[in-house]
């Protein structure tokens, strides 16, 4: 399976990447957000995780790119703010699940299977 990993915190954006690897997911990480779609237009993945703030386009405009060209993509957005209005937007847009940031790896690996097990 395919993930995309979309995150603007290199540290962040690693210990995500490594941990998916580890569990056998095929793993594409992007920095920005213009960078994520050009790899999610190019790779076709089968899960996207998101960041909401990301330079250029944000995690909140990917998700809308996202849905705009597939409604079957499973969407995990993640978020250092856990403000209502940003979770109901997220999830108004498409995205499947969300995240509070620090993300527990545990938790993080439950809700990609999860969501892969939904399709």
């Amino acid at each position: 399976m395919k993930i995309l990993v979309a995150e603007d915190d290199a540290i962040m954006l690693a210990s995500i990447t490594q941990q998916l690897k580890q569990e056998g997911f095929n793993v594409t990480s992007a920095n920005n957000g213009r960078e994520a779609i050009q790899i999610f237009e190019s790779t076709n993945p089968d899960l996207v995780i998101t960041d909401i703030m990301m330079p250029f386009t944000s995690g909140l405009e990917f998700v809308n790119v996202i849905r705009n060209k597939s409604d079957n993509i499973p969407i995990i957005v993640l978020s250092a703010l856990d403000e209502e209005d940003t979770v109901l937007e997220a999830f108004n847009l498409g995205a499947d699940d969300f995240l509070t940031k620090p993300v527990k790896p545990g938790e993080l690996s439950i809700r990609v299977k999860r969501l892969f097990k939904k399709r």
